[in-house]
């Protein structure tokens, strides 16, 4: 380690083919590690990390998974109805973010807006509101709408439109224009054009994208039950409040074999689609 430093902060003269030797620059990796081992430290203090304390406490994790096991199979109806609420909200909230980003995508790609005020308005506006997490989504949601699945499955579809928007439009910038601004050209209009020339380019990409998402919005759905939203979180949550664990490990495994089998699914098609 200390003979790397040394190389780092001196780097060894080179002699090239032609017989000039060569003084290699100083490595950028001299200030970035300390600068990262500073500001890891710096966390350390703030966040009370603590490796005694994760070594002392760590097993705890263990002790409550050996509660889990075996699982309160006689649970197992309980769970279905609330399993089903969840995949329905992933779903519907996937597809309804999907088709609304696509419009969004169309407004916010530079090779085919032209207005770059405008263009930059629009973007900075989402990049704002991308910023913030699911989890603040299905809260205001749920103060405005109600606690239920409603508010969850907005806040689901409202992320995966600002999350889509972004992935597409940076999709639709790297294409070849060509078929559109010929499309363009014969008198149809813009959206037309995008239509027709587009979309047949990034269709592929576009459902694999939309499977992307659904695959991570089933995830979210199962927390998002934390901040009343529905779905089988609210009954996650209830169950660890009252510690019964051996239920909490009934409804986590059937969440695995949930996020599991959909996983698999959406890579199989995926893979078909690349």
């Amino acid at each position: 380690m200390i003979n790397w430093i040394k190389e780092q902060l001196h780097p060894a003269p080179l002699t090239l083919s032609n017989g000039k030797v060569v003084t290699p620059k100083r490595s950028a990796m001299v200030y970035v590690v300390p600068l990262l081992v500073v500001l890891t430290l710096w966390a350390m203090d703030i966040t009370r990390f603590n490796f005694i304390t994760l070594f002392r406490r760590g097993g705890q994790f263990f002790v409550m998974i050996g509660r889990m096991i075996p699982p309160d199979w006689a649970y197992f109806p309980s769970i279905i109805e609330p399993l089903i609420e969840t995949i329905m909200m992933s779903i519907t909230g996937t597809l309804v973010g999907a088709a609304l980003a696509l419009p969004l995508a169309f407004l916010s790609s530079d090779n085919i807006i032209r207005n770059k005020v405008f263009l930059w308005v629009n973007r900075l506006f989402f990049s704002v509101l991308r910023t913030l997490p699911i989890l603040v989504f299905a809260l205001l949601f749920k103060y405005i709408f109600g606690i239920g699945a409603f508010a969850g499955t907005l806040a689901i579809a409202f992320f995966t439109w600002l999350i889509m928007t972004k992935m597409l439009y940076e999709i639709v910038e790297t294409i070849d224009m060509g078929p559109f601004e010929a499309i363009e050209s014969s008198g149809a209009t813009r959206l037309r054009a995008f239509w027709s020339a587009i979309m047949p380019q990034i269709l592929g990409q576009y459902i694999s994208i939309t499977l992307y998402n659904f695959e991570m919005n089933v995830r979210s759905a199962a927390i998002l039950g934390y901040v009343g939203a529905g779905g089988l979180g609210l009954l996650l949550n209830e169950k660890l409040g009252w510690r019964q664990y051996d239920k909490v490990g009934l409804i986590l495994f059937a969440l695995l074999l949930t996020v599991y089998a959909i996983e698999s699914t959406s890579r199989l098609i995926r893979k078909k689609l690349s």
